[in-house]
């Protein structure tokens, strides 16, 4: 792979990144939010991809099947299983914030991205370096929804967005992590949501929605 190719394959997979990132900032449909969660798990299979045929690594190339699999198939599909129930309700009808005023925070978090990725910045200027600030502005996207939206569900979706961002900084950094502890991870990733689906679902059956706002009503 030559390296025009390599940085724009790179660039590529980044912005897809960003992108998805952006859109489950500003939609409030749940549908749409697990579908672009998978969009990103196919692009961060993409990037790992790249960065293993770039550096020849095999173990890198299997990382990004693990990733495909797991981040594009698994874990959304999970989510899926937890909104097909719900019909009513597949829409985040009570975020903290509206939408104007959440992608003018999504403006200002990916500057602070930026800001805050210039010590990295400063070691190299490689393709993989440049693209740091993509993941660092995908893990405060992911802390924004966890503290604006107030769906059980959409909490499972920033949580996943937080962990991509990191992962997307560790493979960028690092020139990707060992299979074995992205494996480790990675179950503990899909442990956490089985566990908090089952919750969800619990919640829904006894009280009829899985909005956070409404269990804070409730009383023993």
């Amino acid at each position: 792979m030559s390296e025009t190719t390599y940085t724009q394959l790179l660039q590529l997979s980044a912005g897809l990144l960003l992108l998805c990132a952006v859109l489950i900032v500003w939609r409030r449909s749940l549908g749409a939010h697990i579908r672009l969660l998978a969009v990103q798990g196919w692009a961060l299979a993409g990037l790992v991809a790249v960065l293993g045929l770039h550096e020849h690594s095999a173990e890198l190339l299997w990382v990004s099947v693990l990733v495909a699999t797991l981040k594009g198939v698994v874990l959304p599909a999970v989510l899926a299983r937890a909104t097909a129930s719900d019909r009513t309700r597949a829409r985040e009808e009570t975020p903290l914030i509206n939408t104007t005023a959440a992608l003018l925070a999504v403006s200002f978090l990916t500057m602070l991205a930026y800001l805050v990725s210039r010590p990295v910045l400063a070691l190299g200027s490689t393709a993989a370096v440049a693209a740091v600030p993509v993941g660092m502005a995908m893990a405060l996207f992911g802390f924004l929804v966890l503290s604006t939206r107030r769906h059980a569900v959409s909490q499972l979706i920033g949580f996943l967005l937080l962990d991509n961002g990191i992962a997307t900084v560790a493979f960028l950094t690092a020139g990707g992590v060992p299979l074995v502890v992205e494996l480790g991870v990675s179950l503990d990733v899909l442990l956490v949501v089985l566990i908090l689906r089952v919750l969800t679902s619990r919640i829904r059956t006894e009280y009829g929605d899985a909005d956070l706002d409404d269990m804070t009503e409730l009383r023993d």
